[in-house]
Formats: structure tokens, C-alpha cells, sequence
């Protein structure tokens, strides 16, 4: 199967993620899209701590994942795709390469410049102008914490 989910969400790999979204999506791996992550041991051991038995992460680069997706998306393994932000997001939709997919905004915490739109969604400026980029970019983006939860529009996200 190709990828099931392209999700931002700060905390990366947690509970909401593996359980919620995971118990849901069943898949076999997740790949985390940061570029300080995909040089630390000591923290992809920390998330891969999240997993359920039979699972397992990749951790990359924004770089080395555009060079990647098509090989995910051919890969029989069920795949969950994580960026910290949605600026990272961004950068891997670039010139298409995630043009007709959708993007999931799980968890952007309160910070400078970000007023809370969601209990779960605070965005400021530059989140805002990631999200209308994403947008020029051919990718259908909307806000859900849970799997089960209401699918928040774009459009409610940015008024």
C-alpha cells in the first residue's frame, strides 16, 4: 500500500499518533521528515520507544525524503509520513511531488506570532502562508486531532 497519512504534528511519534491514528491505519512504518532529527541517534531511540511490536521508523531529511516518495509510495508497507511543522511540510510538497494528496495538521502548539484557531492548531503568520503554499502546491490540507474526529476545513483553519 502507499503511503496512508501525511500528518504535522509537533510531537512527532507519540500516543495520539501510534494509538489513535495507528490503530486505525495499521501501518508498518513511520518516517519522520527532520533534518536535526535524522542526525540523532539518542532521539530516534527515544521515539521509536512509541512503537507497537513490528513497526519501525525512518527517520530522514527533507532532502533524502523527496528523493524517496515514489519509493514509499511503491512499498508494499502501510507508511505514516510526520513533519514537526509545516514548514517541513512544505519543502517536501515542493514542484508537486505531493500534488492530489492530503495533509493532515494534528498538533501546532501555542508560540510567538501564533493565535489558537483549534484547541489543537495555533498558527501564526509563517504557518499560515506554509498552509497556502502547501495549497498552491495541488495538496488538499485539514485539521484533525483523531481519526474519528471532524475533518476541519482549510478554510476554518485560516478564518
Amino acid at each position: 500500500m502507499p503511503i496512508v497519512l501525511y500528518r504535522v504534528d509537533e510531537r512527532l511519534i507519540h500516543g495520539q499518533v501510534v494509538l489513535g491514528w495507528g490503530g486505525r491505519l495499521h501501518p508498518d512504518r513511520y518516517v519522520l521528515v527532520c533534518d536535526d532529527i535524522a542526525d540523532s541517534v539518542w532521539e530516534q531511540d527515544l521515539y521509536r520507544l512509541a512503537l507497537e511490536p513490528g513497526q519501525e521508523a525512518e527517520f530522514v531529511t527533507v532532502a533524502a525524503a523527496r528523493d524517496r516518495l515514489g519509493e514509499w509510495r511503491d512499498d508494499p508497507r502501510r507508511t505514516i509520513v510526520l513533519t514537526r511543522d509545516l514548514g517541513t511540510m512544505r519543502e517536501l510538497a515542493r514542484g508537486g511531488l505531493l500534488e492530489g494528496e492530503e495533509i493532515n495538521v494534528g498538533g501546532i502548539h501555542h508560540g510567538l506570532d501564533r493565535e489558537q484557531v483549534l484547541p489543537y492548531v495555533h498558527l501564526g503568520t509563517a504557518e499560515r502562508r506554509a498552509l497556502e503554499e502547501l495549497v498552491s502546491e495541488g495538496v488538499t490540507v485539514t485539521a484533525r486531532d483523531l481519526p474519528d474526529a471532524h475533518r476541519v476545513s482549510l478554510e476554518r483553519l485560516l478564518h
